[in-house]
């Protein structure tokens, strides 16, 4: 498949042009012109660049890429590193953030949502990033706990009651803590993000709804995997996902 066939399609089916992001959505760094071989992950590190190389990849596709908006622009140090192995094998790195968390069904916030059980009914927050939802079969905060734990491998940060019901869920994936403050407000029993910041303690006692940090990494694994997934029933393409371990 040719590169620019595979990013014009990433792109529309994304709706990339139509998002306000921290960072450039689709080809970062030019590789070879045809792909047929393609490794997916959360993050473009150095692990994660040197695997798709030992792989013979053609294309990287992450949801952390690099040229953030107010990082330091000058290519040195680990930037260096990383993009040098890129050019140096010829290999494409496409990435995409905010479209990637907001896509309908394979998104992060959609896939996370599949993944713990919650039926998704609507959306809140900037840009309608954020997702509000049910679950099937209320639980307690602490029955909620332990199926985040067996589902994603990582015990949360949990703030509440261990005793409270769990109907109503809101939730972001990453690091949407910044969410907590309209979510609050919105009728639901818990909030799920990625992260903690100091603030969301006070906030979920003062509001009575749980929050529950379940982890950066932890929480964008699944959509990444699903586009990689998506691309190969799609155009027949080979694809090996990558989960570098991450405890953040």
């Amino acid at each position: 498949m040719a590169r620019q066939d595979l990013e014009n399609y990433i792109g529309q089916l994304l709706l990339v042009d139509t998002w306000r992001d921290y960072c450039p959505n689709g080809l970062q760094i030019e590789g070879r012109k045809n792909v047929q071989r393609i490794v997916t992950g959360v993050t473009a590190s150095q692990a994660l660049i040197d695997a798709a190389i030992d792989l013979n990849a053609d294309a990287l596709l992450v949801h952390h890429g690099f040229f953030w908006k107010g990082e330091n622009a000058c290519i040195t140090r680990n930037k260096k590193t990383r993009i040098a192995k890129l050019l140096a094998n010829d290999l494409n790195l496409l990435a995409y953030h905010l479209p990637l968390d907001a896509h309908p069904t394979l998104g992060n916030n959609a896939q996370l949502g599949k993944k713990l059980g919650l039926i998704g009914s609507g959306r809140f927050g900037d840009q309608q990033l954020g997702w509000l939802g049910e679950l099937e079969t209320p639980l307690t905060l602490a029955e909620f706990t332990l199926q985040i734990d067996a589902q994603l491998q990582r015990l949360p940060l949990v703030i509440g009651p261990a005793e409270q019901i769990i109907k109503r869920v809101a939730w972001c994936t990453g690091g949407a803590q910044s969410f907590f403050h309209e979510a609050a407000h919105l009728n639901i029993d818990c909030f799920i993000t990625g992260e903690a910041s100091e603030f969301v303690t006070h906030l979920a006692r003062e509001s009575g709804v749980s929050y529950i940090a379940a982890g950066h990494h932890a929480t964008e694994r699944y959509g990444i995997e699903a586009l990689g997934q998506h691309l190969a029933s799609q155009y027949g393409l080979e694809h090996i996902h990558l989960d570098l371990e991450n405890p953040v």
